[in-house]
């Protein structure tokens, strides 16, 4: 019996020596044709990966190698001090133009103030404010305007008087929309 096995044991290594590859072949194509077009987008899409992944280390190693270069203390500070000057000058123009837009404001509540009190005084004497406020103002635009031109009468350019969506010049009958809302059923 020990025989026998020890031949089954030969006999089974040299079975596994002498094979090829074939089976493989079949196995690769069968599943190519399976799965094919999928292997093919992953591929694709490892390949795009690894690009898009070297071009950023490339980019992180090119800043790197720019901000070392780039922090001399001096130049940092003379950009501080630059952005502080801007800062500076932005902060004085708007400190002038809100100077300026309070002296208007006071000027147009003096200007409310002075036109009340001649409306009260007008109003003590028994003379109609609002009248002599139209007379000063006719007789500014009177000086200060040219002469105008007198308003033309735009003639409309159909002389029929039929337009059906008017419902005018059709006759006796006339449409109307119908109710809004739903019919009235019970």
């Amino acid at each position: 019996m020990e025989a026998d096995d020890e031949a089954s044991e030969i006999k089974t290594e040299r079975n596994l020596d002498n094979q090829d590859l074939s089976f493989l072949q079949t196995y690769a194509t069968g599943f190519l044709a399976e799965y094919g077009w999928y292997v093919l987008f992953v591929c694709v899409g490892i390949y795009l990966l690894i690009q898009h992944l070297n071009k950023n280390r490339r980019n992180q190693e090119q800043s790197a190698t720019a901000s070392t270069v780039g922090h001399d203390p001096a130049s940092v500070v003379r950009r501080q001090e630059a952005l502080e000057a801007a800062r500076q000058r932005m902060q004085e123009e708007l400190n002038a133009k809100a100077a300026e837009y309070r002296e208007k404001q006071q000027k147009l509540e003096e200007e409310k103030r002075r036109q009340k009190i001649e409306m009260w005084e007008s109003m003590k004497e028994g003379k109609s404010y609002k009248g002599n406020q139209k007379f000063s103002q006719n007789t500014e635009e009177a000086s200060s305007s040219t002469v105008l031109k007198p308003k033309t009468d735009k003639k409309p350019l159909r002389n029929s008087g039929f337009n059906p969506l008017s419902g005018e010049g059709g006759g006796t009958c006339t449409w109307r929309p119908g109710r809004r809302g739903p019919s009235a059923g019970g």
